[in-house]
This record gives structure tokens, C-alpha cells and sequence, in this order.
């Protein structure tokens, strides 16, 4: 955990409250319908499948596969100068919902990195108030 962490950190608001405490618990809950029974991501007061207002948190296992990834080669600000490259990915979680993250844990090559890989959710403690969850590849 950095005290000097120098990249954008995320907005809390009421409706995400609740998945930003989760992650500094190292757990990764998603908001859950109850008229349809669907997560969503990113947190927010209204089902966008159904409409909805009836939302909960609920657990997730965190397991997922990439659905397409990025390579950072350039610096987005100073608070990346010296960590490129970087994998930005889209993740397509079990439960449905697919999230923007970082894949870590991995070479930031193509050859190393693919479509459909297999990937868990961890947690990085930024700040003594933000944890952010990212994904790390796993054996299926």
C-alpha cells in the first residue's frame, strides 16, 4: 500500500458504497436485482436489465475470463510514468457482468496474454481508504 498513490482513484458514491467497502474487505460483491434476479456492474440505483429499483449486494466468486484486453505502452498521466506496459482487460465474471480492470500477474505481451483466459479476482490496497480489485490469470 502506497500513501503517495498518484493515479485517479475512484468517486464513492451512495449507490456504490457498498462494492468499495466490500473491496477494502477483499471481497467483491456486485449489485443484484430482485425482480430479475441479475448482477450488474457498474453499481447504480436502477437495473438496466428490468428497470428496477429493487437492488442488494450480493457476493460474487470473483472467477472470470478475459473478453478482450489492451496493452498500455504510452503513460495516461504521471501517476503511470515507469509502469508501462500495463493489460487494461475486460472481464466477463461467471456471475455475468462484465468488468473493466487491470490483468496482473502477467506479461504484458501479446503471446502471454489472450482472449478467454481464465482469470480470479485480487485486491490492491492503493490507499488506506481505496482498494481496488483486479485479476490475475488461473488455471480453468
Amino acid at each position: 500500500m502506497s500513501s503517495e498513490y498518484a493515479k485517479p482513484l475512484p468517486y464513492i458514491t451512495d449507490d456504490s458504497r457498498p462494492f468499495w467497502e466490500a473491496a477494502k474487505d477483499h471481497r467483491l460483491v456486485l449489485p443484484l436485482c430482485g425482480d430479475c434476479g441479475k448482477y450488474h456492474y457498474y453499481p447504480r440505483l436502477v437495473c438496466p436489465h428490468c428497470g428496477s429499483r429493487d437492488i442488494s449486494f450480493a457476493p460474487v466468486s470473483g472467477r472470470g475470463a478475459v473478453y478482450a484486453f489492451s496493452i498500455q505502452h504510452r503513460a495516461q498521466g504521471p501517476g503511470w510514468t515507469g509502469e508501462t506496459p500495463y493489460v487494461t482487460a475486460l472481464i466477463d465474471l461467471e456471475e455475468g457482468p462484465r468488468m473493466l480492470s487491470n490483468l496482473i500477474e502477467v506479461e504484458p505481451d501479446p503471446g502471454a496474454v489472450r482472449c478467454g483466459m481464465h482469470v480470479e479476482v485480487v485486491f490492491d490496497d492503493v490507499t488506506p481508504e481505496i482498494t481496488l480489485p483486479k485479476f490475475k490469470p488461473v488455471e480453468a
